[in-house]
């Protein structure tokens, strides 16, 4: 029970964000929560250690490296305003971001698009004198909604389309994910319009010849950098080609991430410093929370109040909503990696593991902690400019965007002849 009230006390203090007059980060009061359960002796350390997955660790080294590289070298600035030139209102402007990042992040994987988006809306609330936290919300939701559609879009999707007995991954999902997909962007940019009305009643700042593209900082980084991104593209497209016909091959997202930051350590002569400034506090985030989550798993606390209330778990509104709810507590990966064997079970069909992709996915639209994406946004922000967002600020929005997107989600998963 002990770790239980840790992570109460997680999850108070990371909504509050101080103790007295001291101003916590995300990472360090997740860091305190995990220690606090090694110190109460609710997990030992070797379990603790293995609970910490390398692959994600090592995906998101080398994604932030790349990343580095690429806002470093100014390829990333300059890519932008080339591919957001064409932007003449702010109403423009958001549906683009919307669009253009939701389906990137469906192939793109969601953690990468937040790790190299999040300069990118910086830079453009900076330019055009906008709200920082509406552009990282709508960063955010993009990331979040975008990749729902893909079995590759995100860590827990690719779970289920290997392990779920989903045929065809690719077509089933796009099959019945894709139109709801592009319905919640929709939504989201009419809550973005609705909560944030000043900002889109702004002008943008008109590009003068001198501002688009703008230059590359260090072009020989910015070589290396765009060498790394193609990279990316192309090993997310081999994936799918072994993915799609069942080659016996596994091209790991470690992997991808990995080799695409080889050419920026080996042959970059800022290796030094790209490595030292990426986001370690993330990293630590991530290693505290896979020890505190799994300190509350092992507690049993959350399956005991499941198997006493006799909750049905497999109609397509219960998957929902206990994707959503309990990603909030226990992170969507290994939330689906502790339903999906009891979905398999219960003898769920496709419709069932899509509505579980769905769930734990846009779960990440209630709050911050609902998904890591929005963790690796604000942690960013704040390490580059200091802006942030904080969890009242995200759920004024999240909550209701949430409840829309759960409600379309269900109706086209309910009612497939709806196609």
């Amino acid at each position: 029970m002990i770790s239980i009230l840790v992570l109460a006390a997680v999850l108070a203090l990371i909504a509050v964000r101080k103790v007295g007059n001291i101003k916590l980060q995300i990472w360090q009061i997740m860091l305190g929560g995990a220690i606090a359960v090694l110190v109460t002796l609710q997990i030992s350390p070797w379990d603790a250690f293995l609970a910490i997955n390398p692959d994600v660790m090592l995906f998101l080294f080398g994604m932030f490296v790349v990343g580095e590289a690429l806002e470093r070298s100014g390829y990333l600035e300059h890519l932008s305003d080339k591919l957001l030139a064409s932007a003449r209102t702010v109403d423009r402007l958001v549906l683009m971001l919307l669009f253009t990042v939701g389906i990137a992040s469906a192939f793109l994987l969601n953690d990468t698009l937040a790790i190299i988006g999040t300069p990118v809306v910086l830079a453009l609330a900076r330019r055009h004198r906008l709200s920082t936290k509406m552009l990282l919300l709508t960063l955010a939701f993009a990331v979040t909604i975008g990749s729902v559609m893909s079995p590759i879009g995100n860590p827990q999707n690719l779970l289920i389309a290997i392990k779920g007995n989903v045929p065809n991954p690719f077509v089933t999902f796009l099959m019945y994910l894709f139109v709801p997909t592009m319905i919640n962007l929709v939504i989201a940019y009419l809550l973005l319009k609705r909560f944030f009305p000043r900002e889109f009643a702004k002008p943008l700042r008109k590009e003068r010849k001198k501002d688009a593209p703008r230059k590359m900082r260090d072009p020989r980084l910015a070589r290396i950098s765009k060498a790394a991104l193609i990279l990316v593209l192309v090993m997310v497209a081999i994936k799918i080609i072994v993915v799609s016909i069942g080659l016996p091959f596994d091209m790991r997202l470690t992997y991808i991430a990995l080799i695409a930051a080889l050419p920026i350590i080996v042959l970059s002569d800022r290796r030094v410093e790209i490595v030292r400034d990426i986001d370690w506090s993330t990293l630590v985030f991530f290693a505290s929370m896979f020890v505190l989550m799994q300190a509350v798993w092992n507690d049993g606390f959350f399956q005991d109040v499941i198997e006493a209330r006799g909750i049905a778990i497999t109609g397509l509104v219960m998957i929902l909503l206990v994707s959503v709810l309990m990603s909030q507590l226990v992170s969507n990966v290994p939330l689906v990696a502790l339903y999906l064997p009891m979905l398999l079970a219960a003898g769920a069909r496709t419709p069932e593991m899509v509505a579980l992709a769905a769930g734990s996915t846009i779960a990440g639209n209630l709050f911050i902690l609902g998904a890591a994406s929005n963790v690796i946004i604000i942690q960013n922000a704040e390490k580059r400019t200091g802006d942030t967002l904080t969890f009242l600020d995200f759920a004024k929005v999240g909550v209701p965007l949430t409840l829309l997107n759960i409600l379309v989600y269900w109706l086209f998963l309910s009612l497939p002849g709806l196609f």
